[in-house]
């Protein structure tokens, strides 16, 4: 397992078994293969430690943020474990592909994921005997994105990782049995949702929030940043509305708008929940905040060999992407340890 890591961690371009086993001198991928689909280890558990690692270098209980989302793996063929005609946002398109959804946890010290779940389509979990050939224990049973996302963030919860808020993409947003299981949880959230989705305003009318959102005048549109993107500050027009006046004095339910600068037309809506009397400069940086994953996909497909490997199983796909977490993990954590080492200087005998 170490070799393993230490391979991910290595400068080799492309990152399966045969090419960690010949960067690593061994004669063929036989040893790197029986890691991931024979010996016996705790995958879980490794996830586990993963996690506890990231949340000892990065945790903050205030501004900490739960990330979830997606990324696809292309695949050839049939036979690999959730294999099947999907969409993929790696692609851009439907193409024969596996699906993860990943868990991110990010705050103002780093970002790392922690957490991942294998999508199984229903054309698989329909099928036991197919499910059988690559591992998929019977038990297993037909789950959508948003409720395996709903199963990391309760792990999290239960492992007492300390973060303020959860935020994700459409895909999650628009699932309102997640919106209403985190809000009974009283776990603050900023979604994006569907420009056709349907909120109840403080007249309490369910309209739709493209129509809530044109209806504002300029003035209730503030520029700001939501932090720092690969080409300087991502700067939007953002504005925000009260909804549900049905609530608990103590907590708060906003609609949430980011429109562009280059193009007024193109705007994101957000439905959030938390704290009463949360600013609207907080929403904006959970918002903002949900770009902290890609970061995390581009930085483990790239340097830790995520979607490098070559394994069909089902319990091998969670070995590899789970040890590709560990690698990233480490990176993660090594450069937080350098920047506090900037900040604070070994003292200088004289």
């Amino acid at each position: 397992m170490r070799s393993y890591v230490r391979g991910l961690l290595s400068e080799t371009e492309r990152k399966n078994g045969w090419t960690l086993a010949e960067a690593l001198g061994d004669a063929g991928p036989e040893r790197m293969q029986r890691l991931l689909n024979f010996y016996a280890w705790d995958t879980d558990g490794l996830r586990d430690d993963v996690r506890a690692a990231v949340v000892e270098a990065l945790g903050d209980e205030r501004q900490g943020v739960l990330i979830v989302d997606e990324t696809g793996f292309l695949k050839k063929g049939s036979k690999s474990a959730g294999v099947a005609r999907q969409y993929s946002g790696t692609a851009g398109r439907i193409e024969n592909s596996q699906i993860g959804v990943f868990l991110a946890y990010a705050s103002g010290r780093g970002r790392a994921l922690i957490d991942r779940e294998l999508y199984l389509p229903k054309e698989w979990t329909s099928d036991r005997e197919r499910c059988r050939r690559v591992g998929i224990p019977d038990e297993v049973k037909l789950a959508t994105r948003p409720v395996l996302a709903q199963r990391m963030i309760a792990r999290a919860v239960q492992a007492g990782v300390p973060f303020g808020w959860v935020t994700g993409d459409e895909a999650y947003g628009v699932d309102t049995k997640l919106r209403m299981w985190l809000e009974s949880e009283d776990i603050a959230h900023v979604l994006a949702v569907a420009k056709n989705s349907m909120v109840v305003t403080m007249q309490l009318t369910k309209v739709r929030v493209d129509r809530v959102i044109a209806e504002l005048a300029e003035d209730s549109w503030t520029r700001m940043s939501c932090g720092d993107g690969a080409h300087g500050q991502r700067v939007y027009d953002w504005a925000v509305v009260d909804i549900r006046p049905l609530r608990l004095t103590e907590r708060g339910h906003w609609l949430l708008a980011r429109r562009s600068l280059t193009d007024p037309t193109e705007i994101a809506y957000y439905v959030c929940f938390g704290p009463a009397g949360t600013t609207v400069d907080e929403l904006v940086r959970v918002a903002g905040s949900r770009w902290a994953i890609e970061e995390s996909f581009q930085t483990a497909k790239n340097e830790t060999g995520l979607d490098h490997y070559q394994v069909r199983g089902y319990q091998a796909w969670y070995r590899h992407v789970t040890l590709s977490m560990t690698a990233a993990a480490f990176l993660v954590i090594t450069r937080d340890a350098a920047k506090k080492g900037a900040r604070h200087p070994a003292p200088t005998t004289g």
